[in-house]
């Protein structure tokens, strides 16, 4: 009896950690290291009890690629999400754009379920929430890949990458998150799905994805409230229901034909309005013939611009094709290049760009460092 107790309390001891058990509970279990029991720092706790935010209250992570910049949405007394804090990203690699295969380098994108199983304190870079990738979208659309994380170490091949200092905040706030609960959310965006930014991005490929997310994007938004994500058809859905006919909740599955339903009237009119509102603003965009930004970078990823003197070499040129397909448009160097001068006339030619397109010489990509 005794031995029972002591058992339900170290289980007890483990979940209000955050973290569900991964190996029998008895005299051998691994103790938590210091740095994923650490509780908040004192100006954190300060902001909660200001902003009227249980410790333990649901959260929400929205992440913005472009921008480089993590917020982390936390539920107040009024029962709504709330911007509580926002971290820039020390990095994060690839380009704007999902993730479809492994090795790709590129950080996912979409709406993930982070459970404690997902929650690593025993991580290389310092601490690490698994993202989930891929989820039940990803795999119904035939992506693959695998440990993709939010980690410290600034340091990225798939990930969204902070200082240790930040993961330790962000860590503990998703653990207190999950403290009685069985998972909080995730959204992954390529930039803030403004009209404006949808406009600059207009000749992505991408385009008709990030329509489809800014579709939760709006209903997180316009309620602040977590948007119920289901997938049907290969694509998204947000916020369904059963028709008001149909007695029995809606059944969805991933690669088969939506079944019948409706998006929950109290939300789905709210994000309309936003959503027209948006859409007269977008054909303005165009309309006015808005420049475009090229569809590829040619970097691999980005950070905030707050780390760009502390890492002054950590983003390079793109490595993994398509997004190496788009190289920089860079200065000509006299003698190879064949760029109107009298030695680029004479040997110029002798240069031509092999893979790499009209961007750039071919000298210039070895001398300047990036791959065709």
């Amino acid at each position: 009896m005794i031995a029972t107790a002591l058992r339900a309390l170290v289980l007890a001891a483990v979940f209000s950690a955050g973290l569900a058990p991964v190996a029998c509970l008895g005299e051998n279990v691994k103790p938590l290291p210091a740095k994923a029991t650490k509780e908040l720092p004192p100006e954190l706790l300060s902001l909660l009890r200001q902003k009227k935010m249980p410790k333990t209250s649901p959260i929400v992570v929205r992440v913005f690629k472009e921008e480089a910049e993590l917020e982390v949405w936390k539920r107040d007394s009024s029962g709504f999400f709330q911007l509580l804090k926002t971290y820039p990203i020390c990095r994060w690699s690839g380009d704007l754009g999902p993730k479809l295969w492994e090795g790709d380098r590129q950080a996912p994108e979409g709406f993930y379920t982070i459970t404690p199983e997902l929650m690593n304190p025993n991580s290389d870079y310092y601490l690490a929430i698994n993202t989930g990738y891929p989820n039940s979208f990803d795999k119904a659309n035939k992506r693959d890949g695998s440990l993709l994380m939010i980690h410290g170490d600034c340091s990225s091949s798939g990930c969204y990458a902070m200082t240790d200092e930040q993961i330790s905040e962000i860590y503990a706030l998703a653990r207190d998150a999950l403290l009685g609960r069985p998972a909080f959310q995730v959204q992954a965006y390529p930039f803030r799905l403004t009209p404006a930014n949808l406009a600059r991005h207009r000749n992505s490929p991408n385009l008709a994805f990030w329509k489809m997310l800014k579709i939760g994007n709006d209903h997180f938004e316009t309620t602040h409230l977590e948007p119920k994500v289901d997938v049907c058809d290969r694509r998204y859905v947000f916020d369904a229901q059963a028709p008001a006919s149909q007695p029995d909740a809606p059944v969805f599955v991933p690669t088969q034909r939506c079944p019948a339903f409706v998006v929950n009237p109290k939300i789905a009119w709210r994000a309309l309005e936003k959503q027209r509102a948006d859409e007269r603003e977008y054909a303005q965009l165009i309309k006015d013939d808005v420049p475009t930004v090229p569809v590829y970078s040619g970097l691999d990823g980005g950070m905030n611009k707050v780390f760009a003197a502390q890492y002054p070499d950590r983003v390079s040129w793109a490595r993994v094709f398509p997004y190496a397909s788009y190289l920089p448009h860079l200065p000509p160097i006299a003698w190879t290049d064949d760029d109107g001068s009298l030695p680029g006339k004479w040997f110029g030619r002798l240069f031509k760009p092999i893979a790499c397109g009209a961007r750039a010489g071919f000298l210039s990509s070895i001398m300047f460092g990036y791959g065709c």
